[in-house]
């Protein structure tokens, strides 16, 4: 059991690692996003090359982000559900906190859904 929750654990905080780079990203973006609201209409027409460039990689992370997170979600929900299974069928007074371990590993998904739409919602 000690083996398992490492595993969840080391899981947990690798998927959420990689979703805060990419919330960093994000607000890299922005800042991008400001520098080229500032150039002239003559740099503008030369920047085309540099915007598509900058859409291709702001796509990249944003599945990179949904992808891994929804891995990482998955490994954990699939190491963490059964020993909650097996800790309430021998104790149901852990039902509880099997719960809160089963949906860390759900929430973990959750946020890198909404990592990759702050950072489309960015592209746009």
């Amino acid at each position: 059991m000690k083996t398992k929750f490492s595993k969840l654990f080391v899981t947990i905080l690798i998927v959420a690692a990689v979703t805060c780079c990419g919330a960093l990203g994000v607000f890299a973006a922005d800042d991008t996003a400001d520098t080229a609201a500032a150039t002239t209409a003559s740099e503008t027409v030369n920047n085309d090359n540099d915007h598509n460039s900058s859409l291709s990689i702001g796509l990249v992370a944003a599945a990179l982000a949904t992808g891994l997170a929804g891995i990482g979600g998955g490994m954990a929900v699939a190491s963490a559900a059964p020993a909650a299974i097996a800790a309430n069928s021998e104790n149901e007074k852990t039902f509880g906190k099997s719960l809160i371990f089963v949906a860390l590993g759900e929430s973990i998904a959750l946020y890198g859904l909404v990592i990759s739409i702050m950072i489309l919602s960015k592209l746009v």
